[in-house]
């Protein structure tokens, strides 16, 4: 039987990793997208997506976007702005997280991503495009929803000859879902990069390692 084929849009963070491995069970992927807009983690994701597509074999893609600098602010891209760790992140606290969002939002951030890897999806012949989103972020991102995917489908619709659409596997799931997804998936974890920043190891500190360690913890994945 035919398997439809995808470009997966891999920062190599939990969620687009988990959605590699299950792109891969699922389609032919053909090519994998890792994006430089000059956030602060960008060498860091960059080696562990190119790390996870020579492990299974899959084209990576590094797409350079400098001009995002022309028009964001945020903390993950400014250097003079820090983002957020420590006792000003709790994950638990919808009105914090609100606040810590707002500090790491880069407008139409995942709006310009999925458009550029559905124009690598119709040149290569794929019908889908795939991101990592989850449930727990798309409470305060709201292109991290089912509802954006559909709208961006809808808009493809027009945009693509081949219809492209956006699909995840994990919109509905939250971090600790993902992690037992990736579990029987057979996840390089040595590969998974959910760092804000981009040291030698995780900070463990700023929002997005604190959801994956957590996340990891209560599935029973230590580090």
């Amino acid at each position: 039987m035919n398997r439809d084929k995808s470009v997966v849009l891999l920062s190599s963070g939990l969620d687009s990793t988990v959605n590699l491995y299950e792109a891969r069970e699922r389609s032919d992927v053909v090519a994998a997208l890792t994006f430089d807009y000059g956030q602060r983690a960008a060498g860091r994701e960059l080696a562990m997506a190119r790390a996870h597509c020579e492990a299974l074999n899959v084209r990576h893609e590094s797409v350079r976007l400098p001009f995002f600098s022309s028009f964001t602010r945020t903390a993950l891209v400014d250097r003079a702005i820090d983002v957020p760790v420590k006792d000003e992140v709790r994950i638990d606290d919808l009105r914090a997280s609100e606040r810590t969002a707002r500090a790491v939002w880069v407008p139409n951030r995942n709006g310009i991503f999925l458009n550029i890897a559905a124009g690598f999806a119709e040149g290569l012949g794929a019908k889908l495009i795939v991101p990592g989103f989850n449930i727990e972020e798309g409470v305060t991102f709201p292109d991290n929803t089912g509802a954006f995917l559909a709208a961006t489908t809808s808009a493809l619709g027009f945009s693509t000859a081949n219809h492209v659409e956006a699909v995840c596997f994990t919109t509905q799931l939250d971090k600790t879902a993902i992690v037992a997804r990736g579990v029987e998936l057979g996840v390089r974890w040595e590969y998974v990069w959910p760092c804000y920043l981009g040291g030698d190891a995780l900070c463990g500190q700023c929002e997005s390692c604190q959801r994956y360690l957590r996340a990891r913890a209560a599935a029973g994945v230590p580090l």
